[in-house]
């Protein structure tokens, strides 16, 4: 599919990458959103908690909505996008990853980019209520990843499923491992790090025999975190097999539903393989956009509605 042109044209402090990615993070709130907490079991024993807010008019279409690394379910960028849904008449979920909802969770593992076996669980449980004709999948960052690995690396998706968007995705993770190491990411970096850390803390109370002090003092790095802990509690082998398996770069050209990706061009975290132009190109259900501005999960426009929301709506209205 060609790539798209984009008309994202932001006001000129917000064309500064990190002052965007700062201010949509730090600064923006969104009001108006009413969220129901809903928990969910999952198959091995975990759960999930996911937060519901609703249409006005009773609809039987839902948008479900996948943060990024160390987000949840009240991030601007996800109660941004529940609330436009919500007035064009859909239905939200606001997923909170494992260990993101405010409680840890009750195994030792946790989430990851590519643990789409919770996407899965999520969405068959929606499914499960028997409401939902129409399903759009929409992803940020680590759950974009997680969203486009879903959708290509199965060969059957549900019916309901209709179409999907991923904004900001570190489609190669590798690649983005060795951006968020460099100097320009550092204090982006070491948030992750202290967040990922205290989590880790969490999981040492409760496993001790898995997580020592000893253990704690030798994670330097984020690459540190995912060599000792993301890898082992997964099931890969160290950190590099975890990129290798987990990236989304890799099953893209297996995606069938209409699919919209935007990446900032100037957006810190992301290398030149998380741009598939190519892989854009050969699949006519791929849609590439590649704005000049946005930073990471950036996008400010007006009205506090952002360029990512407004534009995410623009798409699916165009297939469903």
């Amino acid at each position: 599919m060609p790539i798209l042109p984009s008309r994202y044209s932001p006001p000129h402090l917000f064309r500064n990458g990190h002052f965007s990615t700062i201010y949509a993070g730090l600064i923006r709130k969104v009001s108006g959103v009413l969220q129901t907490r809903e928990r969910i079991a999952l198959p091995d024993g975990d759960f999930l908690d996911i937060d519901w807010s609703y249409s006005s008019q009773k609809t039987d279409k839902a948008i479900i909505l996948l943060h990024g690394l160390e987000g949840n379910g009240q991030r601007p960028y996800m109660t941004g996008s529940a609330k436009l849904f919500n007035q064009k008449g859909f239905d939200a979920v606001c997923v909170n990853h494992r260990s993101c909802s405010g409680e840890p969770n009750e195994l030792y593992r946790s989430y990851h980019s590519g643990a789409t076996e919770d996407a899965e669980a999520v969405i068959e449980h929606v499914l499960s209520l028997d409401t939902y004709e129409t399903i759009i999948l929409k992803g940020f960052s680590l759950g974009g990843n997680m969203t486009l690995k879903y959708l290509g690396e199965r060969d059957l998706l549900p019916e309901q499923i209709k179409a999907a968007i991923a904004i900001s995705v570190p489609c190669f993770l590798y690649g983005s491992m060795l951006e968020i190491h460099k100097r320009k990411n550092f204090l982006y970096a070491k948030r992750f790090k202290k967040n990922l850390s205290a989590k880790l803390r969490w999981k040492q109370a409760r496993f001790p025999e898995k997580v020592n002090d000893k253990d704690l003092k030798h994670i330097k790095t984020l690459k540190d975190f995912d060599d000792f802990y993301t890898s082992r509690a997964h099931g890969f082998e160290d950190a590099l097999d975890y990129y290798e398996k987990a990236h989304c770069l890799q099953f893209l050209h297996n995606i069938k539903i209409p699919t919209l990706l935007i990446n900032a061009q100037n957006d810190s975290f992301l290398s030149p393989k998380c741009f598939p132009i190519e892989k854009a190109k050969a699949n006519k259900s791929l849609f590439l956009e590649m704005p000049k501005y946005g930073g990471h999960v950036g996008f400010y426009d007006k009205n506090n509605v952002y360029y990512n929301e407004w534009r995410s709506i623009d798409f699916v209205e165009e297939f469903i």
